[in-house]
């Protein structure tokens, strides 16, 4: 979770005798507080129906010519993509919680809340539910719509079912706090608090850089809330392997590259081998200023963007490209300012950047990226979210719509397609 600040007004104070640097105060605060589904209700609104409009964006995958789009906590759009000109929605997967995914072997893997499910997708317009394993990820909450934090306590009960939305409650609570003696004793003051609130084809799908679910051989790797863990998907029954691990915190991507996985996390990326995959072992990091940070990697070179903004920190809004030929000890090539980056891709040297709209440019020199002969193409007034480049298409999900690029020819990148997002 975000760490979420809010403000504790103090409405009275008690000092305790004696030279103690605690002192009771009430303080009243805003918090969310869960809304529950029961667990049985929750676990059975799985269904598979006709097409909806794509309303909101999401995460995306990309599988032997379909593409599966998440439509946050609410399920997955099917979208026949055989025709990139022409794309076509043709199912919806009802699948409350949903968020990430991925797919293998012709089973679509997704996260509903606190649940890992599975679908066999070798009919893309009828996706079959295959099963669910219950309370994997036991610390998936719905995201907050506010800058309030949330009641832990109460949302990690599971006697309550399964936490589906929140609703804000006022406080007054009288909380013990340690104040150094040089503070103003007895004084009314003001205090800050802190709250917890590839391949498109063939065996493995094709994600995204904003992706926080991974696969390397029979593994699914999932990062959530600051823990790795790992499913073995050689049986028909995903297998959870061990418990889950500590990797770092707020780590909110995942991308897999050789026998490596790199972790984009607020402050910097985080790199674990995978030489032995069902140990990950850490092997380094790089450190950048506060910002939300996705990575992509291809010929030892990784690319990391970070963005400014409510969630995700300072005011930095920078490309950064890393030399990861030696993992242990990454070495940094070269930063760029950009206006405010979100998703990336790079397909043999053509890179793409969510930023100001679509950029793309040829990165065979890392050092002259920015230099007006490798600055492709810039398609602006789009708001794009992520993208997927695959075989001399470009799939880009944006606010309003997904977008479809032909880049077979560098000189004359060409739009196709908008299939429409939003209501």
């Amino acid at each position: 979770m975000k760490k979420l600040t809010f403000l504790l007004l103090i409405t009275g104070v008690f000092v305790l005798p004696g030279c103690s640097d605690y002192v009771d105060e009430y303080v009243t605060y805003t918090v969310n507080e869960p809304v529950f589904m029961s667990a049985a209700e929750f676990r059975s609104a799985v269904d598979v129906e006709q097409p909806r409009p794509i309303e909101k964006q999401g995460k995306i995958v990309f599988y032997n010519d379909f593409l599966y789009v998440s439509q946050p906590e609410k399920g997955i759009h099917v979208i026949d993509n055989r025709d990139p000109s022409n794309p076509k929605n043709i199912a919806f997967v009802e699948l409350l919680g949903n968020a990430d995914m991925h797919v293998r072997n012709g089973v679509l893997y997704a996260d509903s809340y606190v649940d890992l499910v599975w679908f066999d997708i070798d009919d893309p317009a009828k996706p079959e539910f295959k099963g669910r394993k219950e309370e994997v990820f036991p610390q998936a909450f719905p995201p907050t719509e506010n800058g309030f934090g949330i009641d832990y306590a109460k949302s990690m009960d599971r006697s309550n079912g399964i936490v589906i939305g929140w609703k804000t409650v006022e406080k007054k609570e009288l909380v013990r706090t340690y104040k150094p003696r040089w503070w103003s004793w007895g004084g009314v003051s003001e205090d800050m608090a802190y709250s917890n609130a590839p391949s498109g084809g063939g065996g493995v799908g094709a994600v995204g850089s904003m992706s926080r679910f991974a696969i390397y051989n029979d593994n699914l790797y999932t990062v959530m809330n600051n823990v790795l863990g790992i499913f073995d998907l050689s049986d028909e029954t995903p297998r959870k392997i061990g418990q889950d691990m500590y990797v770092g915190f707020d780590v909110e991507t995942i991308f897999s590259y050789k026998n490596c996985m790199f972790m984009g996390t607020p402050t910097g990326m985080i790199i674990y081998s995978l030489e032995d995959p069902l140990n990950p072992e850490y092997q380094s990091r790089i450190t950048h200023v506060f910002g939300c940070d996705p990575v992509v990697v291809e010929n030892d070179i990784a690319y990391v963007t970070i963005r400014s903004g409510t969630f995700c920190g300072q005011t930095a809004n920078e490309l950064i490209i890393v030399d990861v030929s030696n993992v242990r000890q990454p070495k940094h090539i070269v930063t760029y300012n950009m206006e405010s980056p979100r998703g990336l891709g790079i397909d043999n040297g053509t890179l793409f950047v969510c930023d100001g709209g679509l950029r793309v440019y040829n990165a065979e020199d890392p050092r002259t990226i920015m230099h007006k002969d490798n600055v492709l193409a810039h398609f602006k007034n789009i708001v794009g979210f992520d993208v997927i480049p695959f075989n001399n298409i470009l799939m880009m999900i944006a606010e309003d719509g997904i977008y479809q690029y032909d880049y077979s020819d560098l000189e004359n990148i060409r739009q196709l397609s908008r299939l429409p997002v939003g209501k």
